[in-house]
């Protein structure tokens, strides 16, 4: 019987805050291996970790049939992971505002990614990042690349 689990690891980040910043993904399901990149100037560095793991899920569910499968997600953002699997439901519940009732910073993503899980069978994981684990470190690659595409030259 086949692996029917997605292996998926994202990173996020950019050069100062705001400023160029890049993201990516990587996911593997057993038999494919597929990579994701991009980025944009300016943003946040919170920005670009919620849009590694966004663009990776609408991967997983448009080429890797994601609704059907498991999905292991790791990323090295505690700001995702806390995010999209706590604060959430308070933030929907007291109409997008935090605890300190202000309007929660990057709402359209937030909204995105909850869209995206919906239906999921998702398993979030937090790892290290700059650990040595190899799939973070793959990630982390892409995301430079990505940055010094956006940096003005010297």
């Amino acid at each position: 019987m086949e692996d029917k689990t997605l292996i998926i690891y994202t990173d996020g980040g950019c050069s100062g805050n705001p400023g160029p910043g890049g993201w990516a993904f990587v996911l593997r399901d057993g038999k494919t291996d597929r990579e994701g990149s991009g980025g944009e100037d300016p943003t946040t560095n919170n920005r670009m970790e919620l849009t590694a793991v966004i663009e990776a899920l609408r991967t997983a569910v448009s080429e890797f049939r994601a609704p059907s499968r498991r999905v292991e997600l790791y990323t090295d953002s505690q700001y995702v992971k806390n995010g999209i699997t706590g604060w959430i439901y308070n933030w929907e519940k007291n109409g997008w505002l935090t605890s300190a009732k202000k309007p929660v910073k990057n709402r359209e993503y937030w909204q995105d990614l909850r869209n995206l899980t919906t239906g999921l069978d998702l398993h979030w994981n937090w790892v290290k990042g700059h650990a040595g684990n190899e799939l973070n470190e793959r990630c982390d690659q892409m995301v430079q690349v990505e940055i010094a595409r956006r940096k003005p030259l010297p």
